[in-house]
């Protein structure tokens, strides 16, 4: 029996925060204790939480391609990601990966295809430190979007798929100012070849749009696929989200569609970018504003890894939540969003999936140590 006692530690459980020690057997957590044993590893008073759950990150793609025009080793790529990953505390990871393309597109579907196999493979040979699985951000509006997804059926790590339309005028980018001040200085386009560009990605979403939303939600459910709605902006929104099954509200972009989803029993999930910012980069509803609202359920690293547990010693810190809920916000509620029920919390039984914390008042807290099923990955 493989046995590993971390001691004289401040432990964050589902309820409340003790100062004890934990005991590791073969992978679980086998007795949770008040007071510090001489047995072990003394943590000096340090923060233990749960192995962070992150839903949603694209940040696979920036080490896939460095630079324009470059594409690096898949394998090697995905382990610098997935050293990140658990770095920045997180031990179970869904990698987000594009599906639906358009002509501006600088990765194509089968860079995605060959990524998804790359990161089954990766994780059939024990290469990485999180556990990994596959989040299939599907882009309704894309002409292939639908031959895409279907192409990635067969793959076991797909868990999620979220549906998304990027077209302007709605969802995300409602405000056209803002659309245009992200597309335009991005694509460096003029104010015609903008206009034109508008005009194109809306006819794309009308036409493409209702039909692979209906068929990736039918798909979705027959593969045992959890969905995701994503960037709803109105109550016909999530009206919508709950005609297809849906159980995650994805980055919603106003209160009235973050209120409704969470009423609804969708979870509601933000960018923890959000919540260390201060605001939305696309002008929207703030996490920090859903959270005192009371309709924040789950934060996501989004695009910067290392966010996601900044973000939930920041809202401990300014009082904007106690710790313990704070904490549930990136282990248990997501794990149990996408039927994790194995993790996500420090309970007799669970994965020993932890994370040694130096919390630092007034910084960025420490990733001292991170366990994964009580081995020790960073």
């Amino acid at each position: 029996m493989s046995q590993t006692i971390l001691s004289n530690a401040r432990i964050v459980l589902a309820d409340r925060v003790i100062h004890g020690h934990v005991v590791l057997e073969d992978g679980l957590i086998a007795e949770i204790g008040e007071g510090a044993t001489a047995l072990g590893e003394d943590l000096g008073g340090e923060t233990l939480i749960p192995g962070l759950v992150e839903l949603h990150t694209d940040h696979i793609e920036g080490h896939y391609l460095p630079r324009p025009k470059v594409r690096w080793n898949k394998l090697a790529a995905i382990q610098a990601h997935d050293a990140q990953i658990a770095s920045s505390g997180i031990t179970t990871v869904f990698d987000a990966l594009r599906v639906g393309m358009d002509e501006n597109a600088d990765i194509g579907a089968v860079d995605m295809r060959d990524m998804a196999d790359s990161i089954a493979q990766s994780v059939a040979e024990n290469r990485l430190r999180a556990d990994h699985f596959i989040h299939l951000r599907c882009e309704v509006s894309a002409a292939d979007v639908i031959g895409g997804f279907e192409a990635m059926m067969g793959n076991p790590l797909i868990r999620l798929a979220s549906l998304m339309d990027h077209a302007p005028g709605q969802r995300q980018f409602v405000n056209l100012d803002t659309y245009r001040m992200y597309y335009q200085g991005k694509m460096k386009l003029t104010n015609d070849e903008f206009d034109r560009f508008c005009q194109r990605r809306t006819e794309e979403s009308e036409a493409n749009a209702p039909k692979s939303r209906d068929h990736i939600a039918r798909r979705a459910h027959e593969e045992g696929i959890a969905l995701a709605s994503h960037d709803d902006a109105t109550l016909a929104h999530v009206a919508e989200a709950v005609d297809y099954g849906i159980a995650l509200a994805e980055f919603p972009t106003t209160l009235e569609a973050a209120r409704a989803s969470h009423e609804a029993g969708l979870k509601v999930l933000m960018g923890a970018p959000n919540v260390v910012r201060g605001g939305s980069h696309s002008g929207n509803i703030s996490a920090a504003e859903l959270k005192a609202a009371g309709v924040l359920d789950i934060l996501s690293s989004d695009y910067v890894p290392f966010s996601l547990i900044q973000a939930v010693f920041l809202l401990a810190e300014g009082g904007d939540a106690d710790l313990v809920e704070a904490i549930k916000l990136v282990t248990k509620n997501p794990a149990e969003a996408v039927g994790l029920t194995d993790r996500g919390a420090i309970a007799v039984g669970k994965r020993a999936d932890l994370v040694r914390v130096r919390a630092i008042p007034g910084a960025p807290p420490v990733v001292s140590a991170v366990y994964r099923e009580g081995r020790r990955v960073a």
